[in-house]
């Protein structure tokens, strides 16, 4: 099933009036993507696999479209997709294969032009290594938790504000650590704030 969130009010391009980059580290879905956005009469298309390629490339002047992976290799898409749209950019959209709500929310509030949540967005998995799964790999509830922590609430603070015990808040905050590869709440809070999944 795939779920498309756009904002409204945003002018779609015309056919053969604009130009993209994708930002994808699957080679096989970077192509599709790019060859669907030729097919719809992109001028130029600028294929990337990483948040540090985009950021060199983006140089080229295209400013029109960012089709950008949610969890790269090297980062955030959703932030890089904020940063474009701070240098000029018009227009971003993100391919993820999550549709938390607080991961579309920091799309919309980065700009982003669309939010495409799709089984076929599927890219090899990043390697896991002493950063844990990243911020992309967050739930709800986790966000939740890490938005409170950010908050300065303390364990027992947040479970009374999310009606569960301060043990299970520490659990939260176990799984939380595991995947950003630190215990450290205000290094937590501070990589979720960088990937735009708090505010």
């Amino acid at each position: 099933m795939t779920t498309l969130v756009e904002r409204t009010g945003v002018p779609v391009p015309r056919p053969g009036r604009f130009a993209a980059m994708v930002v994808v580290a699957n080679p096989a879905l970077r192509e599709a993507v790019a060859h669907t956005l030729r097919t719809l009469g992109a001028r130029h298309v600028l294929e990337v696999s990483s948040v540090a390629e985009a950021r060199q490339r983006a140089s080229a002047g295209i400013a029109d479209l960012c089709v950008a992976e949610a969890g790269l290799p090297d980062g955030s898409g959703i932030a890089l997709i904020r940063e474009l749209r701070a240098a000029g950019w018009a227009r971003g959209m993100v391919l993820t294969t999550s549709d938390d709500p607080y991961s579309v929310r920091a799309a919309i509030s980065a700009g982003v032009r669309s939010y495409l949540v799709s089984a076929a967005a599927t890219t090899p998995a990043r390697t896991v290594g002493e950063r844990g799964d990243g911020v992309d790999s967050l739930s709800a509830r986790e966000i939740q938790v890490l938005q409170l922590v950010a908050e300065g609430k303390s364990n027992k603070d947040i479970g009374e504000d999310l009606g569960l015990s301060a043990l299970t808040v520490k659990s939260h905050l176990a799984r939380i650590a595991r995947k950003l590869g630190t215990g450290d709440r205000a290094e937590m809070v501070a990589t979720a704030m960088r990937s735009g999944a708090i505010a």
